[in-house]
């Protein structure tokens, strides 16, 4: 079965995006789907040679606490925006130390970090041990930091195990 589909995930990803990309549930969008979501997926395998273990579940449960965390940040970027004034802010670059050991969770984390308005990151270190990220608005480095780590990146170490 893993030849046929060696990466499930991915080939129901493909599915979906390209049924949302139809816009209709049609029998002909479903089999070109279906075909997509396997075809695409064999000849993408030889350029994924360790494939990362993912914790479904924990999965899902880092998503809807990254959806969560990009809709409160947005609230407080806007706050910010509107209600205080440019001498009060604070910004700052953070170096984050990570341990995370796959390419994929670094990646993850780094975008997580985009993702959520009022942080970008900037830079991964070339061993792959820290992360630059700027902070629109930071009172307190180290606690930022600390946010960061336990938030997101003891999640993805569930995540990718």
């Amino acid at each position: 079965m893993r030849r046929i589909i060696p990466h499930p995930g991915l080939s129901v990803l493909l599915l979906l995006v390209w049924m949302l990309l139809q816009n209709s549930l049609s029998f002909g969008a479903l089999v070109v789907g279906i075909a997509i979501g396997i075809l695409v997926p064999i000849f993408t395998a030889p350029f994924w040679p360790g494939r990362p273990r993912i914790g479904y579940l924990h999965a899902f449960a880092y998503l809807a606490l990254v959806i969560w965390d990009i809709v409160v940040a947005n609230f407080e970027v806007a706050w910010i925006i509107l209600f205080r004034r440019n001498r009060d802010l604070r910004p700052a670059w953070l170096v984050i130390p990570i341990g995370l050991d796959t390419p994929e969770a670094i990646t993850v984390l780094a975008g997580t970090i985009s993702l959520t308005p009022g942080t970008v990151t900037s830079d991964v270190s070339a061993c792959g041990g820290f992360l630059l990220v700027h902070a629109l608005d930071s009172a307190d480095h180290e606690a930022d930091i600390r946010k960061i780590k336990t938030r997101y990146e003891a999640r993805l170490k569930k995540v990718f195990r």
